[in-house]
């Protein structure tokens, strides 16, 4: 029987990835694994969902006699995960300046255990959200199918969960929960992103939120909206300057229609309704009704970008 040449192959990548850490000035690290693990994140995000949800998103089996031992059981083994990521997260962060060892494990504890006393503020939350979106679609036949089946309500679990992390210094771990999320639904929020209560995301097929985008209470948005941002300013050797506040607000009441694409420091003020497939640039006044016939006839004014 024929062989493959692994051998070959597998000297090839080596070759190529010894390239990649010469083009970054980085040294081969003897020993485990750098960086936090996609899979075991994933794991913990799964868990996490059914602490929070435990018998709509816990095991099949799970009775409500011993919901509190699963949960208390789940939780742990859980943040024990993300502890072990974290300490990987930060030891990365610092390797250019290392610090204590024994530090660095008391600032992911630090940061894992504040992050698991959010968690019931989290579960309040999501379930405003569940309840706006079965309160905002006709076709909602239960609050139950909305958390169960509803795309929007994943992508905000998701959320809910990176946000705090984002906040506590492990943006990375954050980013993959939010990419997880993504993957699954086509939404794309970044965990930066600051959300209000009552948030509804309906059908939610290729949103993207941005960064530094804030949103208030009760927005409710559709599929392929974009709150992204209108340029990237660039440092004199043209590369992209990073941080900034470069993605819009939207205030409280505010409902955003299929394909509207709002772009920079803009506000989109309380209770306005912007229509399907509009392209805005400038702030929008309380109350506004944007479409895209008023948008021919009478342009937003410029905007105030900050």
């Amino acid at each position: 029987m024929a062989s493959f040449n692994v051998t070959g192959v597998v000297h090839a990548l080596d070759g190529i990835r010894s390239a990649w850490r010469d083009s970054q000035k980085r040294a081969r690290e003897p020993g485990a694994r750098e960086f936090p693990s996609r899979i075991a994140v994933a794991e913990a995000v799964e868990a996490l969902k059914g602490v929070l949800f435990p018998m709509r998103l816990g095991p099949v089996d799970l009775r409500h006699n011993s919901e509190n031992f699963y949960v208390g059981y789940t939780l742990d083994a859980a943040l024990h995960t993300l502890l072990a990521q974290a300490q990987l997260e930060l030891r990365y962060a610092s390797r250019h300046d290392p610090c204590d060892e024994a530090l660095l494990e008391a600032r992911a504890f630090e940061a894992v255990d504040r992050f698991a006393q959010a968690l019931p503020d989290i579960r309040r939350q999501l379930d405003n959200d569940v309840l706006a979106a079965y309160g905002g679609d006709p076709a909602a036949t239960s609050v139950d199918e909305v958390l169960l089946c509803y795309p929007g309500v994943l992508a905000l679990i998701h959320h809910r969960l990176a946000h705090p992390l984002y906040l506590l210094g492990l943006p990375l771990l954050a980013r993959i929960i939010a990419e997880l999320a993504h993957s699954q639904t086509g939404i794309d929020i970044h965990p930066g992103a600051r959300i209000g209560d009552s948030f509804f995301i309906d059908h939610g097929t290729g949103v993207v939120i941005g960064e530094t985008a804030v949103i208030g209470d009760r927005v409710r948005i559709y599929q392929a909206v974009t709150l992204g941002a209108k340029r990237f300013a660039t440092d004199e050797d043209g590369h992209l300057e990073k941080g900034g506040l470069r993605h819009p607000i939207v205030e409280d009441d505010v409902v955003i229609y299929a394909g509207a694409t709002i772009l920079g420091r803009v506000t989109l003020g309380k209770g306005a309704v912007i229509g399907g497939n509009v392209w805005i640039t400038s702030s929008v006044p309380p109350g506004a009704s944007i479409t895209q016939a008023n948008l021919r006839h009478a342009p937003c004014p410029d905007p105030a970008e900050g």
